[in-house]
């Protein structure tokens, strides 16, 4: 199942468990956000929203409030001997979606458990086996 949401002037399509950098929001690491302009509801079947899906609504768990890079901005008239330079660096908020809701339904108050992910197991090297065969 997917959706596709707005927050901060942008659209992102998401689904569950996906890591997304949206515009700075209100509240600390740990807490949980919800998304309730669903523009669309996939999945067996799509849901299309005029303009918005009615009682849908995206959970999201606060992980981070980080800052983008720098941006300089350099302002010079040639000849006139002036120079203008501004810094600027965009806060962002980054969010983990935990449930995509339909039907009105409300967020859990504290984020569902991450399943576990098994380690990959290692390759054995291909350096063993030769020296194996030289020895």
């Amino acid at each position: 199942m997917f959706a596709v949401i707005k927050t901060g002037g942008k659209q992102y399509r998401v689904a569950v468990e996906d890591k997304i950098e949206v515009e700075k929001l209100a509240g600390e690491p740990g807490d949980i956000v919800q998304f309730g302009e669903v523009l669309l509801v996939g999945g067996d079947s799509v849901t299309l929203g005029t303009p918005a899906v009615e009682g849908a609504s995206v959970a999201a768990e606060v992980v981070n409030q980080v800052r983008g890079p720098k941006v300089i901005a350099f302002k010079k008239r040639r000849r006139k001997n002036s120079r203008r330079k501004r810094g600027h660096r965009q806060e962002f908020s980054l969010v983990r979606i935990t449930e995509i809701l339909t039907e009105g339904k409300k967020p859990s108050p504290t984020p569902p458990p991450r399943p576990k992910r098994e380690p990959r197991p290692h390759a054995e090297t291909p350096q063993a086996e030769t020296a194996d065969a030289i020895a």
